[in-house]
C-alpha cells in the first residue's frame, strides 16, 4: 500500500511542477511542436537528468534495482510516430492532457479517451505486433554506459553539462 501512496504523492508533485512550469498551456505545446518555445523540452530534459541521477544513485545504494527494457527500434519508431501524431492533433501529450484536465480544460478529455481506446486496440493487436513490429531492430537489454563500457558516473556528468549548454543556447536564442 505504501508504494501506491508514494506513487500518488509523486504524481501530485509532478502535476504541480507541470502546472508551475506552464507546460500544460496550449501555447507552450504549440511552441514546442513548432520548435519556437523550448519550455517543454527544457522541462523534460531536466526531468530526465534528475531521474538519471536519482535512479543510479538509488541503484548504487542498493535501494532500487534498474529494470532495463530491451532496445527495439520497431516499437520505438511506430510508437513515436503515433505519439507525435496524437500530440500534434490534440496539443497535449499524455501527461499534460491529465494536467490540463485537472486545470479544467475539457478538450483534454478527448485525448484521455483516445489513450484508453488506443490502449485497448494495442492489447488486441499485441499478438500480431509481437511477431512483426517487435522483431524489427531488437538489440536486447542495454544501457549507454554498458555500450561504452564505462561507469554510469562518467556518462551522467556529460549529460548534465550537455543539458546546461543546450539550455544556455536556448536562452541566447530566446527559445
Amino acid at each position: 500500500m505504501s508504494i501506491l501512496i508514494y506513487g500518488l504523492i509523486t504524481g501530485f508533485l509532478f502535476g504541480f511542477l507541470l502546472q508551475k512550469g506552464r507546460v500544460l498551456r496550449y501555447d507552450k505545446q504549440l511552441g514546442a511542436l513548432r520548435l519556437m518555445d523550448m519550455t517543454i523540452i527544457k522541462f523534460m530534459l531536466s526531468s530526465v537528468i534528475v531521474g538519471m541521477v536519482g535512479v543510479y544513485l538509488l541503484q548504487d545504494m542498493g535501494v532500487a534495482k534498474l529494470s532495463v527494457k530491451p532496445l527495439m527500434l520497431g516499437p520505438i519508431i511506430v510508437g513515436g510516430l503515433l505519439f507525435g501524431l496524437g500530440w500534434g492533433l490534440l496539443g497535449y501529450c499524455p501527461g499534460t492532457s491529465m494536467g490540463a484536465l485537472g486545470e479544467g480544460r475539457w478538450d483534454a478529455l478527448w485525448g484521455i479517451l483516445g489513450m484508453i481506446v488506443g490502449g485497448g486496440l494495442f492489447a488486441e493487436a499485441y499478438p500480431w505486433l509481437r511477431s512483426t513490429v517487435y522483431t524489427w531492430g531488437d538489440y536486447g537489454r542495454l544501457t549507454l554506459p554498458e555500450m561504452l563500457g564505462v561507469s554510469h558516473w562518467l556518462i551522467i556528468p556529460v549529460f548534465i553539462v550537455g543539458a546546461i549548454l543546450l539550455f544556455r543556447w536556448f536562452e541566447r536564442k530566446g527559445l
